[in-house]
């Protein structure tokens, strides 16, 4: 049987070990892709960590990676709508009996030389798209496109506050500048990021530790506050400071994971002004994923300075230490087999 190499988390342990294994077979409904990139998240940091732990896995091993893109190898019986050759992006989850399933958590992800995937669960990637801005989407982008379009549902000209600017808070302030949200507010206590913030297009970015927060924004948004903030950072102070400066009927959407309780210090402000607590997690991929490359292809959209650096696959260990330690503050590292 062919072989292959992969980055295989044993969760136990939480020791991440680079393998041969047998090379996938598509079943029935599935397609076998050959990865040509693959993206590093914070999330794979935090499976490592012990932050995060799979719900659904079957055994105790899995190979990391969400973010995929390749080009199909080969298709399974009654799979008629992708050929080999194809370029695909590889949806960072499945449906399975109404659940569910995240790749690279539940079942065997990205971070090998191929990858299986539902049929139904892939998107065509157009030529104009380098694999690795692709490959980035089904998670750092799509998430809080997501996050903005429908748990959110920012309307333009909104005051928006958005707080952690790592690899998918940047992409959101971007997102919503492009959606019309004005003024967009970034919120990180790193300079380099709020540096980021601005480039990216927010109209301020303030230090989360700055006594004038509060003041700042209400000046901003002519003393109402933010209709909506999005905690990327997944910290409960990052909720609190959130919380202090919404307006009334403000929406406050969770992107960050935390197992960190939630709490409402003012419960009786936050009913009065009829405030709301949203979570979200990941997006719909068969919606998200071809708006977002319609938007790249049409110049609209532009991920380029995303990819904050290309590894091989053998130095998968290096690439999560990197993102770990926020070597070179990195937005996004990608893998390549």
């Amino acid at each position: 049987m062919a072989q292959m190499l992969a980055a295989r988390l044993h969760v136990p342990s939480r020791t991440l070990r680079l393998e041969e294994v047998p090379r996938p077979q598509p079943g029935p409904g599935e397609v076998l892709v050959k990865v040509e990139a693959a993206g590093v998240c914070l999330s794979d940091v935090h499976l490592i960590d012990g932050t995060l732990t799979p719900l659904l896995l079957r055994g105790d091993t899995v190979t990391l990676g969400h973010e995929v893109s390749g080009t199909v190898a080969e298709t399974g019986a009654g799979v008629t709508a992708w050929s080999p050759g194809q370029r695909v992006v590889l949806h960072a989850g499945e449906a399975r009996d109404g659940v569910t399933y995240t790749r690279g958590v539940d079942y065997d992800g990205g971070w090998a030389e191929y990858a299986l995937s539902a049929a139904d669960a892939m998107t065509p990637l157009p030529d104009t798209i380098p694999f690795e801005q692709g490959a980035i989407i089904p998670d750092a982008v799509s998430t809080p496109w997501g996050a903005i379009t429908e748990t959110g549902a920012v309307r333009p000209a909104e005051a928006v506050g958005v707080w952690g600017v790592g690899g998918l808070g940047v992409h959101a302030v971007q997102l919503l500048r492009a959606i019309g949200a004005c003024p967009v507010v970034a919120v990180d206590p790193n300079p380099v990021a709020r540096e980021r913030a601005l480039a990216a297009g927010a109209d301020l970015a303030l230090d989360s530790a700055d006594p004038e927060l509060r003041q700042t924004v209400r000046a901003a948004t002519g003393g109402t506050g933010l209709a909506a903030a999005f905690d990327f950072a997944g910290v409960p102070p990052v909720r609190e400071q959130a919380v202090s400066v919404l307006a009334p009927k403000g929406r406050l959407v969770l992107v960050g994971l935390t197992d960190k309780p939630l709490t409402v210090t003012d419960g009786t402000r936050f009913s009065y002004l009829q405030q709301r607590v949203l979570g979200h997690y990941g997006s719909d991929m068969p919606v998200a994923l071809p708006q977002l490359l319609r938007l790249i292809q049409g110049g609209r959209l532009d991920f380029s300075g995303s990819v904050s650096g290309v590894l091989p696959l053998a130095e998968a260990a290096e690439a999560v230490a990197r993102l770990e330690k926020k070597q070179g503050d990195p937005i996004r590292l990608v893998l390549r087999p």
